[in-house]
């Protein structure tokens, strides 16, 4: 009998333990997922979950949200962080009315090519929405190859062209198995392979794991350093927005001078704002999040 493969004995945990997320039900579609994606990048399932669910009962489609203001888009992305995504998902969405006729593309190449998307979520909505054999490749994934396959400990910093190859080795040639062995894959490694406490004794591939075998310890400390938020220019860019999300009239600088007393650093942080396209100055003393209002006079 032949033994089965390493994607399979992953497709069959998957198929018992996968989470019951919202964006994975079979009646959602392209949009949702792409969405779900852009969500996920740097943030948390659990935080993620309502933000996705507000934002599809809002825009359900890409065309709702193209006709919307890239200001409300920043306010429905709330403390999500890193809120440029809200700018660029919301640039997708026009690009997709213009350019597709509100379809989310299924073409990985039409996919590359909108806004804000970048190898791994043309391939993942590539993959999940329409069911392609791509590898789709995120921090999870690549320790999960590297420790199963190379035997190392860990990943590198970030996925290089080696990571994309040896993945898709793995996966099956049936397009639509192997869209399911890459969702297996990466919840592999978000919830059994992880980092720090890898849980090998329910692992489906432990017998197959190179790493495992070789008898190498997980990295005692985290793989990266943490990144710090107080007092950095990342949480006085998100006070700032905080009172622009609020407002419904421009906001006097004097208002946005309170909410941080470094101004060498406050002034920093609203350049940056302006400078990423969501906030722009309006009169010259005042400021609202981007789009939030007629357009401002170029000087």
């Amino acid at each position: 009998m032949t033994e089965p493969t390493f994607a399979t004995l992953v497709s069959r945990w998957y198929a018992r333990n996968a989470r019951d997320l919202p964006w994975r039900r079979p009646d959602v579609g392209p949009w949702a997922i792409l969405v779900s994606e852009v969500m996920l990048q740097q943030t948390p399932v659990v935080r993620v979950v309502p933000a996705w669910e507000a934002w599809l009962a809002r825009w359900p489609e890409p065309a709702d949200l193209a006709a919307d203001t890239p200001a409300e888009a920043i306010r429905m992305w709330g403390r999500l962080g890193y809120p440029r995504r809200a700018v660029r998902l919301r640039e997708c969405a026009v690009a997709i009315v213009e350019r597709h006729g509100g379809r989310v593309p299924d073409r990985l190449e039409q996919l590359l090519a909108l806004p804000g998307v970048g190898t791994y979520t043309a391939r993942a909505v590539a993959a999940f929405a329409y069911g392609q054999r791509h590898p789709v490749v995120d921090t999870n994934v690549r320790r999960v190859v590297c420790r199963a396959v190379a035997g190392e400990p860990d990943a590198g910093p970030a996925t290089r062209p080696a990571d994309l190859v040896a993945t898709e080795e793995l996966l099956p040639v049936e397009p639509a198995a192997a869209a399911l062995a890459s969702a297996a894959f990466m919840e592999l490694g978000a919830v059994v392979c992880t980092a720090r406490s890898p849980r090998c004794a329910v692992c489906p591939v432990e017998s197959v794991c190179a790493w495992r075998a070789s008898g190498q310890e997980a990295p005692a400390g985290p793989t990266r350093r943490p990144q710090r938020y107080a007092g950095t220019d990342r949480q006085v860019r998100g006070l700032l927005l905080g009172v622009l999300r609020e407002a419904t009239a421009p906001v006097p600088r004097q208002r946005l001078d309170q909410v941080w007393a470094d101004d060498v650093q406050r002034s920093r942080a609203l350049a940056g704002l302006v400078e990423d396209g969501l906030v722009e100055p309006v009169g010259g003393s005042s400021f609202r999040l981007a789009g939030d209002g007629p357009p401002v006079p170029v000087p």
